[in-house]
């Protein structure tokens, strides 16, 4: 069970192995010149962008949880299996996580979360520098691989561009008088303005989106978007999850065949 902080309620495994110590030269932040940030100074959006922390480090992990917390709404989980739940479970624009963690370790994690189709920049911490073990991390799906001790200026510029790319407006695809923008999540409303989709809500419409004549079967949509082993009514769910969040016309049921794009 996770706690509304993300930090689960049993407080699995929060030990530290003896070799993580590093996070103590991270407690003078303040004093090599870290502040927190003033309001005004944050991010200027509407939502703000939603991160989750997966570090069990005690010291180092609630530092970067404060400082991240300056500038995204953050969850944090404090070994690989919480972390894994809460990651599947939820709607994050990004994902920072150590590479050294209880259960499942930081590269199991990410090598789940790509194989669940979750397209979310990752950010890997690490105390293992050499370059194997940055090729391992980015080979598992990881997209960028910070080694510590890391100044926190450095972390959160890391991040800054990983959800910029990630956010980005891209190409725009029209469905009649809206328009979707697959890279950022958003479909645009004549009318209500901009709505964003989760990103298996996004897959699944920019799947149809691109090829708008086509009727894809339930099986087609789900190797397409979602994991191979899951149940085809996990593709009767979304199609609901992005009508009820747009409009109810934007996917149209092909009796006996499947769904395909709407006319809008």
């Amino acid at each position: 069970m996770v706690t509304a902080s993300g930090i689960p309620s049993q407080n699995p495994l929060r030990r530290i192995p003896a070799d993580r110590d590093d996070s103590q030269r991270h407690l003078g932040a303040e004093r090599r010149g870290w502040r927190p940030r003033e309001r005004e100074e944050r991010r200027v959006t509407t939502e703000r962008l939603r991160v989750l922390l997966i570090e069990d480090d005690p010291r180092l992990g609630p530092l970067i949880e404060q400082v991240l917390a300056e500038v995204y709404d953050v969850t944090r989980a404090v070994d690989g299996e919480a972390g894994l739940a809460v990651a599947l479970a939820g709607d994050f624009d990004a994902f920072v996580v150590d590479r050294r963690l209880p259960t499942l370790s930081g590269t199991e994690v990410v090598t789940t979360l790509r194989e669940r189709r979750v397209v979310a920049p990752i950010l890997m911490l690490t105390a293992l520098g050499a370059v194997r073990d940055r090729v391992e991390g980015l080979d598992a799906g990881a997209n960028d691989y910070l080694v510590k001790p890391f100044e926190f200026d450095e972390l959160l510029a890391r991040l800054r561009a990983l959800t910029r790319t990630f956010t980005g407006e891209g190409k725009e695809l029209p469905i009649g008088e809206w328009r979707f923008h697959p890279e950022s999540r958003a479909v645009y409303s004549p009318y209500d303005g901009r709505i964003l989709l989760t990103d298996r809500e996004s897959a699944l419409l920019r799947l149809l989106a691109e090829s708008p004549l086509r009727t894809f079967s339930r099986r087609q949509i789900l190797e397409a978007v979602f994991a191979a082993d899951e149940q085809p009514g996990t593709v009767d769910t979304y199609v609901h999850y992005v009508r009820r969040k747009t409009d109810p016309d934007i996917i149209t049921t092909v009796r006996g065949q499947g769904y395909r794009l709407g006319q809008l």
